[in-house]
Protein backbone atom coordinates (compact mmCIF):
# COMPACT_ATOMS: atom_id res chain seq x y z
CA UNK A 1 0.00 0.00 0.00
CA UNK A 2 1.50 3.32 -1.06
CA UNK A 3 2.13 5.87 1.65
CA UNK A 4 0.00 8.98 1.18
CA UNK A 5 2.13 12.08 0.70
CA UNK A 6 1.54 14.98 3.03
CA UNK A 7 -0.72 17.61 1.52
CA UNK A 8 1.25 20.56 0.26
CA UNK A 9 -0.16 23.98 1.13
CA UNK A 10 -1.52 25.90 -1.83
CA UNK A 11 1.17 28.32 -3.04
CA UNK A 12 -1.43 31.06 -3.53
CA UNK A 13 -2.29 30.90 0.18
CA UNK A 14 1.36 31.15 1.18
CA UNK A 15 2.15 34.14 -1.04
CA UNK A 16 2.36 37.23 1.17
CA UNK A 17 -0.42 39.77 0.73
CA UNK A 18 -0.22 43.40 1.86
CA UNK A 19 -3.09 44.70 4.00
CA UNK A 20 -4.36 48.19 3.09
CA UNK A 21 -4.64 51.00 5.64
CA UNK A 22 -8.06 49.91 6.89
CA UNK A 23 -7.09 46.27 7.46
CA UNK A 24 -3.62 47.07 8.84
CA UNK A 25 -5.33 48.75 11.81
CA UNK A 26 -6.41 45.24 12.81
CA UNK A 27 -3.62 42.90 11.62
CA UNK A 28 -0.60 45.18 11.20
CA UNK A 29 0.90 46.68 8.04
CA UNK A 30 3.58 44.20 7.02
CA UNK A 31 2.93 41.68 4.22
CA UNK A 32 1.92 38.23 5.46
CA UNK A 33 0.48 35.02 3.96
CA UNK A 34 -3.32 34.81 3.77
CA UNK A 35 -3.26 31.98 6.33
CA UNK A 36 -1.49 34.23 8.87
CA UNK A 37 -3.79 37.13 8.05
CA UNK A 38 -6.85 35.00 8.83
CA UNK A 39 -5.21 33.76 12.05
CA UNK A 40 -4.47 37.32 13.19
CA UNK A 41 -8.01 38.36 12.35
CA UNK A 42 -9.39 35.54 14.50
CA UNK A 43 -6.99 36.41 17.35
CA UNK A 44 -8.34 39.97 17.21
CA UNK A 45 -11.96 38.76 17.15
CA UNK A 46 -11.42 36.43 20.11
CA UNK A 47 -9.37 38.94 22.12
CA UNK A 48 -12.15 41.53 21.76
CA UNK A 49 -15.03 39.06 22.23
CA UNK A 50 -16.55 39.87 18.84
CA UNK A 51 -17.84 36.40 17.99
CA UNK A 52 -21.61 36.32 18.50
CA UNK A 53 -22.52 34.44 21.69
CA UNK A 54 -25.67 32.76 20.28
CA UNK A 55 -24.68 32.28 16.63
CA UNK A 56 -20.95 31.41 16.63
CA UNK A 57 -20.76 31.79 12.82
CA UNK A 58 -21.46 35.52 13.11
CA UNK A 59 -18.88 38.24 13.84
CA UNK A 60 -19.99 41.46 15.51
CA UNK A 61 -17.82 44.27 14.18
CA UNK A 62 -16.22 46.91 16.39
CA UNK A 63 -15.16 50.27 14.88
CA UNK A 64 -11.96 48.86 13.30
CA UNK A 65 -13.66 45.82 11.81
CA UNK A 66 -16.68 47.81 10.61
CA UNK A 67 -14.31 49.70 8.28
CA UNK A 68 -12.94 46.37 6.98
CA UNK A 69 -16.48 44.96 6.56
CA UNK A 70 -17.62 47.91 4.44
CA UNK A 71 -19.73 49.46 7.21
CA UNK A 72 -21.59 46.27 8.18
CA UNK A 73 -21.98 45.71 11.90
CA UNK A 74 -22.46 41.93 11.64
CA UNK A 75 -21.10 39.45 9.08
CA UNK A 76 -20.80 35.66 8.85
CA UNK A 77 -17.31 34.14 9.02
CA UNK A 78 -17.67 33.17 5.34
CA UNK A 79 -18.61 36.69 4.29
CA UNK A 80 -15.72 37.99 6.39
CA UNK A 81 -13.06 36.26 4.25
CA UNK A 82 -14.66 37.69 1.10
CA UNK A 83 -14.74 41.22 2.54
CA UNK A 84 -11.16 40.96 3.82
CA UNK A 85 -9.89 40.04 0.34
CA UNK A 86 -11.00 43.52 -0.82
CA UNK A 87 -8.39 44.99 1.54
CA UNK A 88 -5.27 43.11 0.41
CA UNK A 89 -2.99 43.54 -2.57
Amino acid sequence: MAKKSARKPNAAFMKPVTPDGVLSAVVGAKPLPRTELTKKLWDYIKKNGLQDKKDRKMINADASLKAVFGGKSKVSMFEMTKLVSNHVS
